[in-house]
């Protein structure tokens, strides 16, 4: 059996409850896909986005939605050594990868303090831009349900709000361009276990700027280790999290907003 072959049995099979379940729970929990959707499924080249673009395939092949997908990568100004390892991983999981190119990390690189916050602003409006070109009306990243749950404590630790990573917005600079997660529900450790599974090596951060400063803070990082360490005392810690976004109480909130109008608990 080819090796690619193997990676799409282990999807449905092997890790049917841990990745493939999870991952059509969210299309169909969230409405991520509609009929006569183009999709660009954006791959950075780690773990998560390989594994996103492995888990369309299948829906493509075998779910009742019929869609189109344009698996879309591109170049910020990689190493030439991290952008060959993404076509040969490409080449390894057989996915058509179409590589464009751009200058946000030349851009970013004269950027004081950590520039860490535009790149990602700025990669993610080259995506929208060039899904659009090729006749996407959405895109897909691949954020799991550890990205949303550390997301959530980063909002309340160092924003002073309380919001979650949704599972999928419509673009506010590009008309009728939407943003999907598959991946929403699906944990971390489960696709990394996949991943060593299959003995497979991906792109970790390919960042020409942090990749040589191993003194850089990383919020995330932090909260990632917050958390971990949490879950000796509560295992169910991070799905309590989770699921705070699902049950909150207005009647005990003292002020909420939706983004243009406040409203206060003594409004009522």
């Amino acid at each position: 059996m080819e090796f690619y072959r193997e990676v799409e049995k282990s999807i449905i099979k092997k890790y049917r409850k841990e990745i493939w379940s999870k991952f059509v729970r969210a299309v169909k929990e969230y409405q991520l896909i509609q009929e006569g959707d183009k999709i660009a499924i954006c791959i950075s080249g780690g773990k998560d986005s390989m594994l996103m673009a492995k888990c369309m395939q299948e829906l493509k092949r075998h779910g009742q939605i019929p869609f189109e997908v344009e698996y879309l990568v591109m170049d910020p100004g990689y190493h030439t050594k991290n952008r060959k390892l993404i076509e040969e991983n490409a080449q390894k999981l057989n996915i058509p990868i179409h590589i464009f190119e751009s200058n946000i990390f030349e851009v970013t690189d004269h950027i004081e303090g950590n520039p860490c916050y535009l790149c990602a602003r700025m990669r993610r409006g080259c995506l929208y831009s060039k899904a659009k070109e090729l006749g996407c009306n959405k895109i897909a990243l691949g954020h799991h349900f550890d990205d949303v749950v550390e997301t959530i404590v980063m909002s309340l630790f160092y924003g002073a709000e309380f919001k979650t990573m949704m599972p999928k917005l419509h673009s506010t600079n590009f008309e009728g361009m939407e943003l999907i997660r598959p991946l929403y529900l699906i944990k971390e450790q489960d696709i990394i276990s996949w991943k060593n599974y299959h003995n497979l090596t991906f792109l970790n951060c390919a960042c020409r700027l942090t990749e040589n400063k191993e003194d850089l803070s990383s919020k995330r990082k932090e909260i990632k280790e917050f958390i971990k360490s949490y879950k000796k005392i509560n295992p169910n810690i991070d799905i309590n999290i989770f699921r705070s976004v699902e049950n909150v109480n207005l009647n005990t909130l003292i002020g909420y907003h939706d983004g243009t109008d406040r409203h206060h608990f003594l409004d009522d």
